[in-house]
């Protein structure tokens, strides 16, 4: 029974169940032979399971019947007692060994027909199962018996399964020519169409790909859904990219000014020490701390304050290069990284500068004329720190030195110890 799409006339293609009718009866004879053979592979690894508790148990048994002729070191008895049981079992191999683990007795399978050496072979590739257990006498470990599986019985399923499993292609190839004449343009095509599009998609991320028409009318809506939901899939991978770009750079910026954060400066700094280290130049860090920020926050309210970090970031970004980084740190702190620096005069020179372009009057939203200005400690590498915490430390304590000498200027860093000895050698 055909019915109405939401939109769409009525379809005169004939519809899927119309189609299914005329082959279920050979669908369902693949899918029983289908089934049957998935049945081969959990009954092998189930006989696989068996045999190998069998061969533990041989081994066990061989524990007790060995355990006299170890104890008298008797390779004769203690063959004798090794053959009385893997003769009897799935064996193809057995050894004894001493406390000493010398080889004391050894069994091999000796069957030298066709099957037995097929059996070998296939121990050999499928990894057959060993089993090793101790032999005690009075608590004390006296000697080792390891057994080797032969494989005979795995081998035997293996060789009949494969029998029914050409039987069954047989009947299953027959099918299927004579369905495929059938459904195979009209069934086939179009799901395959469909599988191969959604795989591009999801491995490819190209939702831009759409499933063509199909001339069944329920593989055809099929079709037209996956459109859609490539079309809403789209959609969302744009917003998703969008929003991952904001999320990103919100994670890694100050919201106020914009600039980047600590966690941001952090990673810099570290690359940028790894390339001075290559290149030879220095880098530098300036740590900076805004003087009477407070008194400006307390006497104008926190929007002024906002104004006055705005300009600071604005007015220490407009000092530096382009390959230089200025970051927030936190309240009013900031942070220069510079790269590339040749002497200390170069960044000496770029703190003054930005200390005297941070002096300039500025006007706050209610109108108000203020002056702000920042206390700057200066650290290069190496001769401040060898990493960036030693590094940014440096600057920290130059710059409190700066502020307790006179706010508004600049300090360099002490050399680090270790690097004065470093000289002195």
């Amino acid at each position: 029974m055909r019915r109405l799409r939401a939109g769409k006339p009525l379809s005169t293609a004939p519809t899927l169940l119309s189609v299914l009718r005329r082959a279920h009866i050979g669908m369902a004879l693949g899918g029983v032979v289908i089934v049957g053979l998935s049945l081969v592979l959990p009954a092998a690894i189930a006989l696989h399971i068996a045999a190998e508790h069998d061969l533990n148990l041989a081994a066990r048994a061989m524990r007790y019947t060995t355990e006299a002729a170890i104890v008298f070191k008797d390779s004769d008895a203690a063959r004798d007692a090794v053959m009385s049981i893997a003769t009897a079992g799935d064996v193809a191999e057995a050894s004894v060994y001493d406390r000493d683990g010398q080889l004391l007795a050894s069994w091999h399978n000796q069957s030298d027909t066709l099957f037995a050496r097929l059996s070998e072979t296939a121990a050999t590739v499928l990894r057959e199962r060993t089993a090793t257990v101790s032999v005690m006498h009075d608590g004390q470990v006296v000697g080792q018996i390891r057994l080797r599986g032969s494989g005979q019985t795995l081998l035997g399923f293996l060789l009949a399964g494969a029998a029914g499993i050409a039987f069954c292609q047989v009947l299953l190839v027959l099918g299927a020519l004579y369905l495929s004449h059938r459904i195979l343009g009209r069934i086939a095509k179009p799901l395959e169409a469909l599988a191969e599009i959604a795989d591009k998609v999801r491995r490819q991320r190209s939702s831009g790909q759409r499933v063509p028409a199909a001339r069944i009318a329920e593989l055809d809506d099929l079709g037209q859904t996956f459109n859609a939901l490539f079309d809403e899939l789209d959609s969302w991978q744009a917003s998703a990219r969008s929003e991952n770009a904001q999320l990103a750079h919100k994670a890694n910026h100050d919201s106020l000014t914009g600039l980047p954060n600590r966690a941001f400066f952090e990673e810099r700094l570290a690359r940028a020490l790894v390339q001075a280290d290559n290149s030879g130049t220095l880098a530098a860090v300036l740590f900076m701390d805004g003087d009477g920020f407070k008194q400006i926050n307390d006497k104008f309210g926190h929007a002024s304050g906002d104004t006055v970090l705005v300009n600071i970031a604005a007015r220490v970004k407009e000092v530096l290069r382009d390959e230089d980084l200025v970051v927030r740190l936190g309240g009013d702190e900031f942070a220069v990284l510079l790269i590339s620096i040749r002497t200390l005069l170069d960044v000496q020179q770029i703190a003054e500068t930005i200390a005297e372009n941070v002096r300039r009057p500025l006007v706050l939203p209610g109108g108000e004329r203020v002056s702000t200005s920042l206390s700057i400690g200066i650290a290069i590498y190496p001769q401040h720190g060898m990493d960036a915490v030693s590094l940014l430390q440096s600057a920290d304590a130059a710059m409190y030195r700066a502020k307790r000498g006179r706010r508004g200027g600049w300090e360099t860093a002490v050399p680090a110890p270790a690097l004065d000895k470093i000289h002195d050698k």
